[in-house]
């Protein structure tokens, strides 16, 4: 008799321990990535915008000769934002900015030098190109110039705590920090199939990740966000974690299965 119970107490726990290994595997981000990261790997990625059509454009010119600058000073920017823009304004320089909002060729008109093409490259290239232009026309010898890209959004829908479009002031953003923005997955999404839609060259593209593979995440052309990404969060309810149908259930076999734990253990206690 005894025995008997220390068999149906020895495969409770052991159904308690294969629930939990289920819910962990379907739950955890990033699965493996302790091992293979530890060693450090060379980020192979670029992360560089690149300026699409209608995108919104902040140009600082900076020189020693306030009066040199002042024709790229027109402090509007189309559709609204701030008028700062980061490198501007240092001891003894004057700085000048202005606004640009790029027409569906890819091109801005620019003082002095009238249309520039400017899509497709980023905001390096851009700076240098603006910066080259002036200095060899010998319009402002000291030129300094810096591009800033006004118009990098996201927006994140389907099962995440907090929906909606996010408007981040950097170039660089992972789809974990979007995510992240957006208060994380709920416990009842697909962890497994996060879509991503892009637009890219004239052309739409969708890129399907699994977040608990790291190897898919880190890889993916979608783990560096471009502007106007939309990332969908499928929601889940089939598989068993918290919020699902499937899981309530696990929750109750598993209390049900404790209690029964507790019982046989004080059967056999008293037994003995």
């Amino acid at each position: 008799m005894i025995r008997h119970i220390r068999l149906l107490l020895g495969a409770a726990c052991m159904a308690c321990f294969c629930a939990s290994c289920v819910s962990n595997k379907t739950m955890v981000y990033l699965q493996g990535a302790a091992g293979t990261y530890a060693v450090p790997q060379e980020i192979t990625q670029a992360f560089e915008l690149y300026v699409q059509p209608d995108d919104q454009l902040a140009i600082s010119v900076s020189s020693k000769k306030m009066e040199l600058i002042a024709p790229f000073n027109n402090n509007t920017l189309i559709g609204g934002g701030n008028n700062s823009l980061t490198g501007a304004n240092t001891i003894n320089v004057a700085s000048g900015v202005s606004y640009f909002q790029v027409d569906k060729d890819g091109n801005i008109e620019f003082p002095i030098f009238g249309t520039l093409h400017v899509g497709g490259l980023t905001t390096r290239a851009i700076s240098t190109m603006v910066q080259e232009k002036l200095v060899a026309d010998n319009y402002i010898p000291d030129a300094v110039v810096n591009t800033k890209i006004m118009s990098f959004k996201v927006t994140v829908l389907g099962d995440v705590k907090n929906p909606g479009t996010q408007t981040y002031q950097g170039e660089r953003l992972t789809i974990l920090e979007a995510l992240g923005m957006a208060g994380d997955l709920t416990n009842s999404a697909h962890r497994d199939h996060v879509l991503v839609a892009r637009e890219e060259n004239g052309r739409r593209v969708v890129y399907e990740l699994d977040l608990r593979d790291e190897a898919q995440v880190f890889q993916s052309p979608a783990y560096y966000m471009q502007q106007n990404d939309v990332v969908y969060v499928q929601p889940n309810k089939s598989q068993r974690v918290r919020g699902s149908i499937g899981y309530t259930w696990l929750s109750i076999g598993s209390t049900l299965v404790s209690i029964a734990v507790s019982i046989v253990s004080l059967i056999v206690a008293l037994s003995r």
